[in-house]
């Protein structure tokens, strides 16, 4: 059987035989959706609750009494779920052209994303509202992914783009540039738990002809690359993370978007100037929510070596000092 899990950090297929069990879809939900206490709905848009509390862990699911082959759970944070600490990897290198490629955490910022903003939209007949991307070091790739080409799972094909730019502009990315030799740059970039920053927003932005816009949600400040180009998208970037603007098709007064991204538009008319205004003010929304991390002051650890550190600056400071990059939020 093949369905979708629906969380807090966006959309995953699964895929289970029919042999599986209750256990086998917990697993696959926490995995999913990194959630370890929640509520599962099913049949949107009038949503059912499936309460697998109330099955035996080894039951199967076609015991279940509901066929989940093409459906998709729609998985809730309960209210009681604590928060998880995940681990930091710090970039090699930035450029002072560009905004910094900060420390990636591979979680968002603590506020919840279960209520993201919404903002109305009538000259679109529909609602500005955040996606957000799951909670991994390809949250740039995702974003971009799910606005230049409907799917947020094209990572590696994404990461490919970026080695090839490279490869054949050598005398652009250089290591200067990028802190790095262009091949081991290439071969890191490769890695599904490298980040993406501004070089690969510009790599990507030029690639497909599109102007990508960033927003950092903490100061507001917006950083247009391939400015010119007949449409934009715009990613939203917390500090740690990256999500992407969409526009959901609502009715009047415009003000609830469709939980479900499928009908969504993420890219939009480069005169349009409505979609900067709106993001502008989907991002104040989520200034005042916290929803960023604060990289010039946050405490860090090397769980290298156990040193720690304030700040970005310093863990690439001893980053490119020890050629260490796995680094853990201090408490």
């Amino acid at each position: 059987m093949r369905f979708r899990v629906r969380g807090p950090s966006g959309q995953s297929t699964v895929t289970l035989d029919e042999s599986a069990t209750v256990h086998d879809l917990r697993q696959q939900i926490a995995e999913k959706t990194s959630l370890t206490s929640y509520d599962v709905k099913y049949n949107y848009p009038d949503l059912k609750p499936l309460n697998l509390d109330h099955f035996q862990a080894d039951q199967q699911l076609s015991e279940l009494g509901v066929n989940l082959n093409g459906e998709q759970l729609i998985v809730a944070r309960r209210e009681s779920a604590a928060p998880q600490n995940k681990s930091i990897c710090v970039p090699a290198s930035s450029t002072s052209q560009q905004p910094v490629s900060p420390p990636t955490i591979s979680k968002k910022p603590e506020n919840p994303a279960d209520d993201p903003p919404e903002i109305a939209s009538p000259d679109h007949a529909g609602t500005f509202v955040l996606r957000v991307m799951p909670d991994d070091n390809s949250c740039l790739f995702r974003a971009v992914g799910a606005a230049v080409m409907g799917d947020m799972d094209t990572m590696v094909e994404l990461r490919s783009i970026i080695a090839g730019a490279i490869q054949f502009n050598p005398s652009e990315y250089t290591t200067v540039v990028l802190g790095k030799k262009p091949d081991e740059y290439c071969q890191w970039i490769m890695n599904e738990d490298s980040w993406g920053g501004a070089i690969e927003l510009k790599i990507l932005s030029e690639y497909f002809n599109i102007e990508i816009c960033s927003i950092d949600v903490q100061t507001l400040h917006m950083f247009q690359f391939n400015e010119g180009a007949p449409t934009r998208c715009v990613v939203v970037y917390s500090g740690v993370h990256y999500d992407v603007l969409a526009l959901s098709p609502s009715d009047p007064p415009y003000t609830h978007a469709d939980p479900l991204a499928q009908n969504d538009t993420k890219i939009f008319d480069a005169v349009d100037p409505v979609v900067l205004d709106k993001a502008k003010e989907v991002c104040q929304i989520l200034q005042s929510r916290h929803y960023y991390t604060d990289t010039s002051g946050f405490l860090v650890h090397c769980n290298t070596c156990g040193q720690s550190f304030t700040g970005e600056k310093g863990a690439v400071k001893h980053a490119t000092e020890t050629g260490h990059y796995d680094f853990g939020e201090s408490r």
